[in-house]
This record gives structure tokens, sequence and C-alpha cells, in this order.
């Protein structure tokens, strides 16, 4: 931020303070660490108000949404510090006095969250899903699948159920052909599948990538293969921010995960129930990063750095059968889609009722109930640094001198 370092220059030796409307792109994701990280352990701002995301409205006509906060800061500690919290991005603020105010602009330690390759909890890992970069050839519609079979039926065998974070979502069927571990005899006299074949591997060949180039030498597979060959949870690594729940949910072996979302193989009631649960997405709008308004939820940064409570095996048990709960409250409408159950304005009232049962037994884990999604994430954060002994974490100046 250009303006802020002239802000800095100007404020240097004196106790004025500055403040700045932005994007709330600056307070999430992977740009916390960029920007803040430098601000408070080199320059030692303070930020001392902050007015956490809200909608910004104008009259233009066609007006796109524009999600800002408010930052002011200093180069000293006011003794009172405000956070100004809006309980939807279009109502009015309700005021908070914070002790300390993080770059998160929650009231919590100073911490930066970077990318983890493992998670910090003793949990299943999370990867992301397989890609094909095949320009399309490899995947099926459910007509392309369908004048396949009545033409060759006995392909049926190499063609699997295929989704990406879209198809979860809304329930569409889409399908892959799957050439993994199969012998060439099974489909070398299709000219449908050889077709498609000498399609992906010039569009391989044609590539300016050189781990693409490769793989044109290997067209019956998809470049990137992380499938798994355990049933697993599944999670788009895109949704809506109008959710109050990114739909999560489990699928067998058989259906191959696309990358447009991430999945748990091994994994059990109890990870889903925790990652379902409020307090990992309010941890999730936090940490996360964003396309536009919408989640971009990362397992490097949002799952691995997840603090998952202390649980005893009763209060596992517990969020086991409300995990339970959720799922069967959602069996309840077949005919209803994941983005369908989980559109903000009609969820139904029993899987409403589901979550919250499932909220309750996940809270009583971390060992208290919380009002707001500010005061669970400040719990997390605190987590966070007790669990990565003070990694990221800047200890105040005040404190130090008092050593």
């Amino acid at each position: 931020m250009e303006n802020c370092g002239s802000s800095l220059e100007y404020i240097q030796g004196t106790n004025i303070e500055a403040a700045f409307v932005s994007t709330n792109s600056i307070c999430q994701g992977e740009q916390v660490s960029a920007l803040w990280a430098d601000l408070i352990n080199r320059h030692n701002i303070k930020i001392n108000f902050a007015h956490q995301t809200f909608k910004w409205s104008n009259e233009a006509k066609g007006k796109a949404a524009v999600y800002c906060v408010i930052v002011g800061f200093g180069l000293h500690d006011r003794a009172t510090k405000k956070i100004y919290q809006y309980a939807t991005v279009t109502s009015e603020p309700s005021e908070t006095i914070a002790k300390q105010i993080n770059a998160y602009l929650v009231d919590a330690p100073i911490i930066f969250i970077d990318k983890r390759t493992k998670p910090i909890s003793n949990v299943s890992e999370m990867t992301k899903g397989s890609s094909p970069t095949d320009d399309g050839h490899l995947l099926l519609s459910q007509e392309e699948k369908d004048k396949i079979l009545k033409a060759e039926p006995h392909l049926a065998e190499i063609i699997r159920p295929f989704t990406g974070a879209r198809e979860y979502l809304h329930n569409q069927a889409r399908y892959c052909i799957w050439l993994k571990d199969v012998s060439p005899a099974k489909f070398n006299q299709s000219k449908e599948i050889l077709g498609r074949l000498a399609k992906v591997k010039e569009y391989r060949s044609s590539s300016n990538r050189i781990a693409t180039k490769r793989y044109a030498q290997f067209p019956s597979l998809f470049v990137e293969d992380r499938q798994p060959d355990t049933d697993y949870i599944i999670i788009p690594r895109h949704s809506s921010e109008n959710r109050q729940f990114i739909p999560i949910g489990f699928l067998d072996k058989n259906t191959i995960a696309g990358d447009a979302t991430s999945f748990i193989p091994n994994a059990t009631l109890y990870e889903f129930g925790v990652i379902t649960s409020t307090m990992h997405m309010a941890w999730m709008r936090y940490v996360c990063g964003r396309i536009k308004s919408d989640y971009r939820y990362s397992n490097t940064l949002v799952y691995n750095n997840f603090p998952f409570p202390n649980s005893t095996e009763k209060q596992k048990d517990a969020i086991i059968k409300e995990a339970q709960g959720v799922l069967d409250a959602r069996k309840k409408h077949p005919e209803l889609s994941l983005a369908d159950l989980y559109e903000a304005t009609s969820m139904l009232p029993e899987l409403v009722k589901a979550h919250q049962k499932l909220d309750k037994a996940v809270e009583a884990a971390y060992g208290k109930s919380f009002a707001t999604d500010a005061e669970r994430v400040s719990h997390l954060f605190g987590l966070y640094q007790a669990m990565t002994e003070g990694l990221f974490v800047k200890e105040p100046k005040q404190e130090r001198r008092r050593k």
C-alpha cells in the first residue's frame, strides 16, 4: 500500500493517526502476512480502531458489490481500542472495546497465518483434487456418456463419476474417462476413446508448460492424479459468501474429485463434524482468501492451520452423533442440491437445528460457548498461538520492557 508508506513517513515521531478505507482483501488470506507483518513488526504500527467487512454502496448504475474495511492506526497504542462489527455486510455496525486489534481485525494475539504443508492438529491430511489438463476431452456430460455406452456398453468400466465444486454443490452429473491401471485392450478398438486421447495428446503437446508437454506421452492419464483409494470428505474450494456454511460431505472412492475441490481421505465423522461447525466456518471467513467476495477454501492456509479441539472420547462421541444428524437432515430432501439446502435465506428448519446441535457439541469440546464469530476467532487465534509455540507472534514492546 503506497499510501500507507507515505502516511508512515508523516506520522513518525508524532501521535498522529491515519486511517484507510480498503477492500477487505488486505485483512484476509495470504495478504495479511505479506502486508501487515512488515508494518507491525518492523514499523511498529498499532491498529487502534477498525471496521470489519461492510458493503460499500453507491448510486452508480449497475454497480458491482465492493466489500471494504476501515483500518485506523498510529505509532502508539490508544488506551481504548474499538472494533466495529457488522451482523451482515449491509447492517449498521455495533461497537466493541478491544484490548488489542490484530491484522485480521479481531481482538486477539498479533499473529500472521502463513501456508502450512501439514496440519498443526493430529488429523488426516487434506489435499487438492485431481487435474486432467485435457481441454475437456477426458470429461463427459451425461449425454456424452450415454451416447458412448449405447454404442459401446463394454466401456462402462472405464467411465467414472467426476465432480468439481459446481457439480458437487448443484448435484450435476459429470463423468470422466479413467484409464489408470487399465489395459489398452479394454479400449483400443474404440474410435471414440482413441480419438479423444489423440486430442488430449495434441493439446498437451502445444502447451507452453514443460510439465504439461511431458504428459503428452501419457494422454490416458490425468496430469495430476491425487485420487484416494478410500471414501473421502469433499470440500468445494470456492463457495458463495451468502452461505452460513460451506457444504462439506462424503463421497465414495469411485467418484473422481476434480481440482476445484479438496478432499480428506480416511476421514471420520468427527473430522467432518468439526470442519462443518460454525467454529471452523468462522475461522475460514477470517483466514481464507477470496474470489471477489466468495470464499476460497485452502488446505494449506485454512485447514492445516486450524486448531482442532483437544476432545475427550465423550466429546468426540457427541460430535460424531450430531455430525450424523446433519447428514440425516440433508437426506430427508434428496430432491434438493446442497446449494439449495444451504441457501442463506431458506435453510430448512431441521437442517438449521441439526447444525445448532453440532455447534453446541463442538463448542463444548473447546470448553466454552461463544456469542459471535469474533469471539470464536479470538479463541482460535489464542489456541493457534499456543500450538505453534509463538511462531509468527510479535510480543508487544511494553511487555518486553517489563521483563
